[in-house]
């Protein structure tokens, strides 16, 4: 599931969710070989990593980076899966599409010395309620019900018979 820049959708919460997202860029080395994204505590919002690519970055070696990630499955459990398994001379680069995962989700350069870059969007979903609407959204939201009333269906074009 991919999310729109402040788009209105269904995260599998109950009633409506307005997504934001943010840019989301982090480099993991020898310094460096670990980082865990979280959300912030506010119950009402939800986050989400939407990965993009895994590149190395300048000054990378000829050896291979491997960039394991950990994150919670459908059962609540931890597990950690090898995401890129990268090399300067043959595969500097992997992209994901948009493979999702929701906060908390720890990176770690578990071989290699990188530099290796994890890129992406945050997304962060939180619960709109009936109340929480305004008056414009509500407008909005009445429009669009309006033109769904208004449509009416398409009939087939008459056969126009030789003569």
């Amino acid at each position: 599931m991919s999310f729109n820049d402040d788009d209105t959708s269904d995260t599998g919460m109950t009633g409506q969710s307005k997504l934001e997202s943010f840019l989301f860029s982090q480099e993991l080395s020898s310094k460096v070989p670990f980082f865990t994204f979280q959300g912030d505590e506010d119950e009402e919002l939800e986050h989400f990593l939407e990965l993009r690519t895994i590149c190395l970055g300048e000054g990378a070696k000829e050896e291979n980076n491997v960039v394991e990630v950990t994150a919670m499955n459908h059962q609540g459990k931890n597990i950690s899966v090898p995401i890129a398994n990268l090399h300067i001379s043959c595969l500097p680069m992997v992209s994901l599409g948009e493979f999702e995962l929701k906060a908390p989700v720890t990176f770690r350069l578990k071989a290699g010395t990188g530099p290796v870059t994890v890129n992406g969007l945050h997304l962060i979903a939180s619960q709109v309620g009936e109340s929480d609407l305004s008056e414009e959204d509500e407008d909005d939201f009445d429009e669009e019900e309006e033109d769904d009333e208004e449509i009416t269906p398409i009939k087939p074009a008459k056969k126009k018979l030789k003569q």
